[in-house]
């Protein structure tokens, strides 16, 4: 009985980190902050743990929502969107030495 309980409260509590869902299904997340990997709970509570790469193939729904250049990453598994924490400098210019 305890177990159960515990399993429906971790359902029931929302990502705070969840900024939408695409028509689509895709989540939308903000990172936090150094986030390298997805953070995504999948099949079994278990965290996705799949790689943030730099996403540029994304579409007009994702334009619409975010502007037309966003710094959007996406995740090599379950292809959850990530837009970048507003505490970090964004990684969009050029690396200068």
């Amino acid at each position: 009985m305890a177990e159960e309980e515990t399993a429906a409260t971790a359902e029931e509590k929302p990502d705070p980190h969840l900024v939408s869902t695409l028509s689509d299904g895709t989540k939308v997340k903000r990172r936090i902050p150094r986030q390298r990997a997805c953070n995504n709970p999948g099949k079994n509570n278990k965290i996705c743990r799949g790689h943030l790469k730099r996403w540029f193939d994304f579409g007009d729904e994702v334009r619409r929502q975010f502007g037309p250049q966003p710094e959007v990453y996406r995740c090599e598994r379950c292809q959850t969107l990530y837009l970048p924490n507003e505490e970090e400098a964004a990684r969009t210019g050029t690396l200068a030495f």
